[in-house]
């Protein structure tokens, strides 16, 4: 008796590595037939969702520091300035490898805003009417190597 032969959408729920190697390989041989097309498509929308994801961390948290800077000058550390560059470069490696996501970043703003002063208030202790109501910077300042509220 011969072993049942998994299918591609049971090999991706039993074991996903497993599964991201033979469909690759079955992309590479353009055997489309034995491709689980169903999980591919699915993982490739999950791929631009944490790409949108991953962007709006980075905007929240580099928002939130540079917030905290303005805010808090007299707590200003080397900390929250490395934060602020990390997050600024991170900013810039997602955009330099998608740049479709640049508009995304404009349209991203506002809630990503509201998240950090969120989240500033919470940290500092300071009142979220503290904080201006919209976002004080522009999406060309938030970028700006240097740019220090």
């Amino acid at each position: 008796m011969t072993p049942a032969r998994s299918t591609p959408a049971s090999l991706y729920a039993a074991d996903y590595l497993r599964w991201l190697d033979a469909t690759a390989d079955a992309l590479k041989r353009q055997d489309y037939g034995a491709i689980d097309w169903e999980n591919v498509i699915e993982e490739i929308e999950d791929m631009g969702r944490r790409e949108r994801q991953s962007l709006k961390s980075n905007l929240v948290i580099l928002l939130l520091h540079l917030l905290k800077w303005q805010f808090q000058p007299e707590r200003q550390s080397h900390s929250w300035k490395a934060s602020i560059v990390e997050h600024r470069q991170r900013l810039e490696d997602s955009l330099e490898a998608s740049p479709s996501l640049k508009p995304y970043l404009e349209t991203l703003l506002p809630k990503a805003y509201g998240n950090a002063v969120e989240r500033a208030a919470a940290e500092t202790g300071l009142a979220e009417a503290a904080f201006p109501q919209s976002c004080p910077y522009t999406i060309s300042q938030i970028m700006a190597k240097g740019f220090l509220p």
